[in-house]
């Protein structure tokens, strides 16, 4: 395995972290818009403000990290998506800054017209957020993103692969988000809620996995290649991701809230590794392989070791952070 292998490797970490942290919030905010105005959505929207709260802004920390791994481990193959994707990006920077505006705002408003701008604002990037970042995916696994040169800036993601990538984004956001609130809710003794999102999840759960085999045929008409990596070498975790898929619907059917947190997570989890797979070697377009797209030994080997140990301080933090949030959820129960 050379240098530049584990660069990609860890950069795709970062991106299976971002998506089960980070895309586990926007999927909240998918079901805060779906939970309705006023008084009747108030249980479920005060329970997703204090499910994320303590943690929304640290879950972009995976973000940030991708985003540097990228540029500095294989600048040119940055750049040209950079350039070419440069208007998702923008939408999806535009909908972070709303969506985490909105979501601070709205807990420093009294209840009224103002409070649901700024709800309907919060939940509306949430949806949004994950689409273009899921167009942006779409792009880069079909081969849309021309190395060393600007391509369609509309044409790139504005195709079938890409708005299928979206609609799955969305869907496995709030899929995630349902199965963890899910256990979220038993835990801070919400029952009615826990209840309440165990059904979502499943009905989200089930129609995710019908939209995703469904895609298949589109990847199979619009990204051939793409289409023979997956039914070859990335065939197993494709089937992997597939099994804990419904092992995860059997869970939340016996309302298993603790083990279906992580088959779900390692359902969609696969699905990148799967993805990751069915591209290696190559970066981008067919013809740019990983080792020809990355910086130097030199460069790789600085950001491997300064990430080694950045990631001594990071790394603790953030599970002393989620740990002592599950703890506060455990004795908030006990209270009651």
């Amino acid at each position: 395995m050379t240098l530049a292998d584990v660069a990609l490797a860890v950069l795709w970490l970062a991106v299976v972290a971002y998506l089960l942290f980070g895309g586990a919030d926007f999927g909240a905010g998918t079901w805060d818009l779906l939970a309705g105005r006023g008084e009747r959505g108030r249980p479920v929207r005060e329970l997703i403000e204090h499910i994320i709260g303590p943690v929304w802004e640290a879950n972009h920390v995976w973000l940030i990290f991708a985003i540097v791994m990228a540029w500095t481990a294989f600048p040119l193959a940055f750049a040209s998506a950079a350039a070419t994707l440069i208007i998702p990006l923008t939408l999806v920077a535009v909908g972070i800054i709303f969506r985490g505006s909105a979501f601070v705002f709205r807990k420093s408003v009294p209840p009224g017209r103002l409070e649901e701008l700024f709800g309907v604002l919060f939940a509306a990037s949430s949806v949004l957020t994950p689409f273009f970042l899921g167009t942006v995916a779409g792009a880069l696994a079909s081969g849309q993103v021309p190395y060393g040169r600007l391509g369609d800036v509309v044409g790139s993601w504005v195709n079938p692969v890409s708005l299928f990538s979206g609609l799955m984004a969305v869907l496995v956001c709030a899929y995630l988000a349902a199965v963890y609130l899910t256990g979220d809710a038993r835990r801070t003794g919400e029952d009615t809620l826990a209840e309440y999102f165990r059904t979502r999840a499943l009905v989200s759960g089930v129609v995710t996995g019908v939209v995703a085999v469904t895609g298949l045929i589109v990847i199979a008409q619009f990204a051939d290649q793409l289409f023979i990596g997956l039914v070859g070498v990335a065939l197993p975790f494709a089937v992997a991701s597939a099994a804990a898929g419904l092992a995860s619907l059997v869970l939340l059917a016996l309302r298993r809230y603790g083990a279906v947190r992580l088959t779900a997570a390692a359902a969609v989890a696969l699905v990148l590794v799967a993805w990751a797979a069915a591209q290696y070697p190559h970066l981008l377009q067919a013809n740019v392989t990983v080792q020809q797209a990355a910086a130097t030994d030199a460069v790789l080997r600085a950001v491997l070791i300064s990430l080694a140990v950045g990631a001594l301080l990071l790394v603790p933090s953030l599970v002393w952070l989620y740990s002592l949030f599950q703890r506060e959820g455990r004795r908030q129960r006990a209270d009651v």
